[in-house]
């Protein structure tokens, strides 16, 4: 309480994520390394799908748009939290604390959609092979995507607005590593059951619209690969599924659970913890998923090995 008192009452306390202990040094040190493995990881994927003409197909421009959306949410949030935890920091302005409500939202939103895009896609690629070129055009694939963006920009401006516009009063500490919705909200002196009706319309149409989109894609996909004569191809598709859902679940499970509750039902101190599986986990695991099980992205990459090294006993 000693920062609360040497602070204006205009700013919030983030308590952050890790504490100052030798365990929780060494997972400072295991998220620094994850954070490194995330940005190489994703900016080498969208480097492959840019450089590589073989890869400029719907697929793979929805998946570096997926890259492109982790690595703005990894460094919207997990350098400061590093920032604070070595610094000692914990103090946030207002304008700070809404810019993150924002970004949480709005990056989260979007990659909601997008993965419901993307099983869509799938589903297309696989059960109805001969009408993809009709079904997954270019234009109405560019359309697909600025909608999804869109709509994630404009549910979080709201949001953010609103949430904002509370009284808080009282404690200002956010048990938290950023300043995410819910748990701002539940600083507020103010009655927020009628406003948390509308982060439940708008949680049901941004998260389990496109996660039915997704059941419903693989539920069909994994019909279709029943039906497989190949045994070898059925048991490759289905080890492709499995992980592509595990990783969606995980990720969707995470932010329904955040966010399909009562903000009085929020524990102080869980809900940084399932944070830092869609901010920090699955940023880190979507290129391994996408990347390591699919052939042409990694003959993409020993293509472009193989140029470099070509390049460089040219010039020696």
């Amino acid at each position: 309480m000693k920062h609360l008192e040497n602070h204006t009452m205009t700013e919030f306390i983030l308590l952050g994520l890790l504490k100052y202990t030798p365990t929780h040094f060494c997972l400072f040190v295991l998220i620094i390394m994850m954070l490194i493995f995330t940005l190489t990881g994703n900016s080498l994927l969208i480097l492959l799908i840019l450089v590589d003409h073989h890869l400029h197909i719907p697929m793979y421009f929805f998946l570096w748009q997926l890259s492109l959306i982790d690595i703005l949410f990894t460094v919207s949030f997990v350098p400061k939290m590093m920032n604070d935890y070595l610094l000692h920091k914990t103090i946030i302005s207002p304008f700070h604390c809404g810019t993150q409500i924002f970004l949480g939202l709005a990056l989260g939103g979007t990659e909601c959609i997008l993965l419901g895009l993307m099983s869509y896609d799938r589903y297309v690629a696989i059960c109805k092979p001969l009408h993809y070129p009709l079904l997954m055009n270019w234009p109405l694939c560019r359309l697909m995507t600025v909608s999804s963006w869109t709509s994630g920009t404009v549910n979080a401006l709201i949001h953010t607005v609103y949430t904002m516009r509370f009284p808080f009063c009282g404690s200002r500490e956010i048990n938290h590593f950023y300043c995410e919705l819910p748990v701002v909200l539940h600083l507020s002196c103010e009655d927020t059951l009628t406003y948390e009706t509308g982060i439940l319309i708008s949680t049901t149409i941004l998260l389990l619209i496109p996660f039915s989109v997704i059941l419903a894609s693989y539920t069909l996909i994994l019909v279709t690969i029943i039906q497989m004569v190949s045994a070898e191809g059925r048991k490759k598709a289905f080890s492709t599924c499995s992980s592509h859902l595990t990783v969606v679940s995980l990720y969707y499970g995470a932010i329904i659970f955040m966010y399909m509750r009562p903000i009085s039902s929020h524990i102080s101190g869980q809900d940084k913890v399932v944070s830092a599986f869609y901010t920090i986990l699955t940023p880190m695991l979507n290129p391994i998923i996408y990347s390591l099980q699919n052939k042409d992205v990694m003959g993409a990459l020993e293509n472009m090995l193989w140029k470099c090294s070509l390049y460089s006993k040219m010039n020696i």
